[in-house]
Formats: structure tokens, C-alpha cells, sequence
């Protein structure tokens, strides 16, 4: 690759880099710790609530750096519903329609202040922070609510047996790992690698600029090593964790909403220029609108999630949550200033804040420094964004100022 194509390729894969840095930093700290089949395990299982909520946080950040600061008392008053309406005997599955509903229902009173009456974000979420925080409250009237439904712990995480079975135990010699979850790991990273390079193809033949075949080589092979080696870590302890299936499919879903639609495009037009995207004949209301009530319905879900992972809930659950799922969109390369920002940065960004917590907290590093450490990576990420910024903005100028003297010439 040439210079540039180098530079460019870091400053594309600048977050998976340190990703994988710190993965190694703290398997040196930690004795190797930090990477047994366990660990991962627990990483994946006490952030998936951080993957679902910066999934709906990137939706906010992308209409023009947005927050929502809500989401952490959303997620404890839709799963306040659902563990009390549980505790009463009602069947799971009406309780799930209860939390997604609840989170619409929060998503919609949202989007109507922010796109309609012109409510700033940031003070309509922070009125949705304290006040559904105080409901969460009221209805749970101080006490805590156990979730006992095995069925619905074992569909949505909670619990010794919330994997998938070893379908393939029995197939070929005795081995305690789990051959399920390797072929699952197999298939994927295929199936992966062999969409990259048809995909590939398919925008060349469009005519669109692609990145070089050296570049999409080498993110492939590295993305196809991560997969196969994350499902052998994993199939050497109880399988695939159902929450990893939900993960999965949570990010699937909007990683094609995103890309692929025309809500995902209109969502980075209004990020990128709001007066030109209104200009052009797209409702401007409507996608801001979409974006606070598709965070509203995450947010009932990852309550769902987290009532299954803690077997219950109580009045304080969800503090801070909405913290981890910013940081997690801005670590993963999301613009402070909207537009930019993909669900592959958001996977890197909650994997890179749940490998930090959890390193952190092996080596028996005092909660307050934890604080400290958490802190400095935003601080690093949100600089990384603004000097890019600055730099793209120091380009634009000098490109029209070359083209204003050429036109005097």
C-alpha cells in the first residue's frame, strides 16, 4: 500500500487497533486472566446491555450529535414492569410486549418534544432521565422484584443454562468442546469473508471507490481470526450464550437499517447538513422522530436483558447505563458533531469498554481510578473526532481557495 493508503487505512481501523492493544495489555497485567473462556463469557453477558443501548444511542448521535440521557431509566422502569408482571404470574411473553411497548411508548413522548415542538435533546431527555427514573420508582414503591419464569431466563440470559444446546455432541469423537459453537464460529467468519469480497465486487461494478484489495484483505483475515478465535474461547466453556444471539440479531437488523434503507441514509443526511436535507424534500421531523422512538423500543429491549441477566429488579438498576452506551458510540468512532458513525464502530466500542471494566477489575484496580481510565478513553476518542474535524475543515478551505484563484487566473 502506498503512504497515503496506509494513513488512511489507520485512521479507518485507528479504534479495532487499540481494540486489539489493550486486549493485549491487559492479558500481560492479568497473567492471561483476562482472556479465559470464562471472562470472555462474562464480558459478553454483562454488556450486552452497552451493545443493544449504543445501538439506539448511534441512531440519536447520527442526527447530529444527539444523546439521549433517558435510556438508563427507561431500561429500569420497563424492566420494573416486566419483573412485577412476572412476580403476579403473568406469562413472559405478555410481560416482553409490556417492556417493548413501554419503551415505544417513552421512544414516541421523546421524539414528539425533540422533532415537533423543537424541545433540545438534551434537556427533553434529561426531563425523561429524572422523571421516569421517579416512575420506575413509583411503581416499584422502593422494593426489588424477582424473576423466576426459567423459560424466559433461559431465552433472554439469565442463569447456568442460558446456552445453546451442543446440537453436535455426539458427532464424531468424544470432546468436551463445544462443537456447536465451533461450527457456528466457522460458518459465520465464511460466511463473513465471502459477502466482503462479492460486496466488493458488486460496488466496483457500480463504479463506487472502494478500498484497496490489500486493505480488505487484511481487515477480513483479522475480523475472521477474531471470530473463529472468540467461538473457540467460548466452546471451551458452555457454548454460544443465548444473549449473543440477540446481540447478534440487534445489530444485524440496524446495521441493515443503517445502510441500507432509506431511513440509515436520511439519518446521516440530516447529521451531515439538517437545512440542506430539509431543503431537499426529506422530512427532517420524521427522521428525528424515528431515531428517538427506535431508541425508546432498544431501550424496553435491553430492559428485557437485564432483568433476565440479574434474575430481578429494583429501583436503582440502570444507573449510568446511558453513560456506558455514549461512550461506547463515540469510542467507536461516531462524530460528536453527527453524520458519521457505523454499528461496526459500536460493536468495537462496548467490546473495547467491556474489555477495559473487566481487565480493570481482575487486576484489582480501585473503582475510583476504574472512573479515571473510562474517563481518559472518551476524552482520547472525542479528540481523535474534533482533530479530524478540524483537519477535514483545514482541507475544504484550501480546496476552495485554490479553486476561487484558479477562477481569478
Amino acid at each position: 500500500m502506498s503512504g497515503s493508503s496506509v494513513k488512511n487505512f489507520l485512521r479507518k481501523y485507528m479504534m479495532l487497533i487499540a481494540m486489539v492493544v489493550v486486549v493485549i495489555v491487559f492479558y500481560l497485567i492479568t497473567g492471561g486472566k483476562s482472556l479465559l473462556p470464562q471472562n470472555i463469557n462474562n464480558v459478553i453477558s454483562q454488556n450486552a446491555y452497552v451493545f443493544v443501548l449504543g445501538t439506539g444511542m448511534l441512531l440519536c448521535i447520527l442526527t447530529g450529535g444527539n444523546i439521549d440521557l433517558s435510556v438508563g431509566s427507561v431500561v429500569c422502569l420497563a424492566g420494573g414492569v416486566g419483573a412485577i408482571l412476572m412476580e403476579k404470574h403473568v406469562p413472559w411473553p405478555v410481560a416482553v410486549i409490556a417492556m417493548l411497548v413501554m419503551g415505544l411508548l417513552v421512544g414516541i413522548w421523546h421524539g414528539f418534544w425533540i422533532a415537533f415542538v423543537k424541545v433540545p435533546p438534551f434537556i427533553a431527555t434529561l426531563v425523561g432521565m429524572l422523571a421516569f427514573r421517579g416512575l420506575a420508582n413509583v411503581i416499584m414503591q422502593g422494593y426489588a422484584y424477582q424473576v423466576e419464569d426459567k423459560a424466559f431466563l433461559n431465552i433472554f440470559g439469565g442463569g447456568d443454562s442460558c446456552y445453546i444446546p451442543d446440537f453436535l455432541a455426539k458427532v464424531g469423537p468424544a470432546s468436551s468442546l463445544n462443537k456447536t459453537c465451533m461450527v457456528f464460529a466457522i460458518l459465520v467468519a465464511l460466511g463473513y469473508a465471502v459477502f466482503t469480497f462479492i460486496n466488493r465486487s458488486r460496488l466496483i461494478k457500480k463504479g463506487y471507490k472502494v478500498d484497496s484489495m490489500v486493505a480488505v484483505i487484511i481487515k477480513t483475515v483479522l475480523i475472521v481470526a477474531v471470530v473463529i478465535w472468540l467461538g473457540y474461547k467460548l466452546a471451551n466453556y458452555k457454548g454460544i450464550p443465548t444473549v449473543l444471539i440477540w446481540i447478534a440479531l440487534i445489530l444485524g437488523v440496524f446495521a441493515y437499517i443503517t445502510s441500507k434503507t432509506t431511513l440509515g441514509r436520511n439519518l446521516y443526511a440530516v447529521g451531515g447538513n439538517e437545512k440542506a436535507t430539509r431543503l431537499s424534500g426529506i422530512n427532517t421531523k420524521w427522521v428525528m422522530f424515528s431515531a428517538y422512538t427506535l431508541m425508546g423500543v432498544l431501550a424496553g429491549f435491553a430492559g428485557i436483558l437485564n432483568i433476565a441477566r440479574l434474575m430481578g429488579s429494583q429501583p436503582t438498576y440502570g444507573l449510568g447505563y446511558e453513560m456506558d452506551a455514549i461512550a461506547a458510540c463515540f469510542i467507536g468512532g461516531a462524530s460528536a458533531y453527527g453524520g458519521t458513525g457505523t454499528i461496526g464502530g459500536v460493536i468495537i466500542g462496548a467490546a473495547l469498554c467491556g474489555i477495559i471494566n473487566q481487565g480493570m477489575v481482575i487486576a484489582n484496580t480501585p473503582p475510583n481510578y476504574q472512573t479515571v481510565v473510562k474517563g481518559l478513553v472518551l476524552l482520547v476518542a472525542v479528540l481523535f473526532d474534533v482533530i479530524m474535524q478540524m483537519r477535514r475543515k483545514g482541507a475544504q478551505k484550501t480546496k476552495e481557495g485554490a479553486e476561487k484563484g484558479g477562477a481569478k487566473a
